[in-house]
């Protein structure tokens, strides 16, 4: 098996094209399609349909590139190991985060680990949890971060800060009086909330129910997928939402939402790092180690 062979698979596969794969790797169109057709004489196998405009992949090509990219991760973990024997830290880390960490919590984190860390090339993607559990087990990202435990024990999942929802309205809402809602009110009142799959309603509903209170029974008017539409959404006095404190921080100092609390309903909640213990790159444990060295 040749690795050069392999690489230039990998590289044609992501690209669903020769010529393009051709010119990423600095070679001509007749030497990747050469090498390409070895692979299949070698595994007596067509690996890719080839048309007039892209080549796709045949179901034995999928498993071969399923295999290589396992490979050719681990090759990547070794050699950036075995730098680090030599006392150099370096190489990719790839980080996939709730939105609310992403833009809230991480940042702070990874301006930390650049200073320590210089020669490693960061790459943070926000997502929701479902799709961070996703790029894990594809191998796309190294490390994730998301807002509430979920249910793969395959993955280990490691809190590492605490944070609190908070009910949030226009200070200028003319159907709100008092800072303190009851139950009732609450499930009355226009509601402004994260999408399906969102760590933060995820948690949300879950304590919602520990508290007695169904969220199928929430008088929902709009679905968003980001903090600063629904921010903007609250701000314009369209309805209530519930966010991460840590999120509006600057809009309570400014004065242009404030928070509602309801007796006796509790909205704390850890975030977690969730990653594949066994596939760790270097950059990712050393960003483990530094945030369990210094807790948030």
């Amino acid at each position: 098996m040749n690795l050069d062979s392999l690489k230039v698979f990998y590289v044609a596969a992501n690209n669903k094209s020769f010529s393009q794969t051709a010119k990423d790797l600095h070679v001509s169109q007749s030497s990747v399609s050469l090498q390409i057709k070895h692979l299949e004489e070698q595994w007596d196998c067509l690996l890719f349909e080839r048309t007039t405009k892209k080549v796709s992949l045949t179901p034995a090509g999928e498993v071969l590139y399923r295999q290589v990219k396992k490979m050719l991760s681990v090759m990547k973990q070794t050699e950036n190991e075995l730098q680090q024997l030599k006392g150099f830290v370096h190489g990719d880390l790839k980080v996939g985060a709730s939105l609310t960490i992403g833009e809230h919590i991480l940042p702070f984190i990874l301006a930390e680990y650049n200073r320590q860390y210089p020669k490693v090339n960061m790459y943070l993607k926000v997502y929701n949890s479902e799709q961070i559990v996703e790029k894990l087990h594809k191998h796309e990202i190294n490390l994730g971060f998301i807002e509430s435990m979920l249910s793969y024990p395959a993955l280990k999942q490691v809190p590492f800060a605490e944070d609190e929802l908070i009910i949030i309205v226009s200070p200028f809402n003319k159907h709100i009086n008092s800072t303190i809602i009851s139950v009732e009110e609450l499930l009355h009142l226009p509601f402004i909330i994260r999408e399906k799959g969102s760590g933060t309603r995820q948690v949300m509903e879950d304590a919602l129910r520990k508290n007695k209170i169904n969220p199928e029974n929430l008088n929902i008017i709009m679905e968003l997928q980001q903090t600063e539409t629904i921010k903007s959404a609250v701000e314009a006095g369209i309805g209530i939402s519930i966010l991460s404190k840590s999120a509006v921080k600057k809009e309570l100092q400014l004065q242009t939402i404030k928070q509602l609390k309801i007796d006796g309903l509790s909205l704390h909640r850890s975030f977690y790092m969730i990653y594949h213990e066994e596939a760790l790159s270097q950059t990712s444990r050393k960003l483990i180690e530094m945030i369990n060295n210094h807790p948030i």
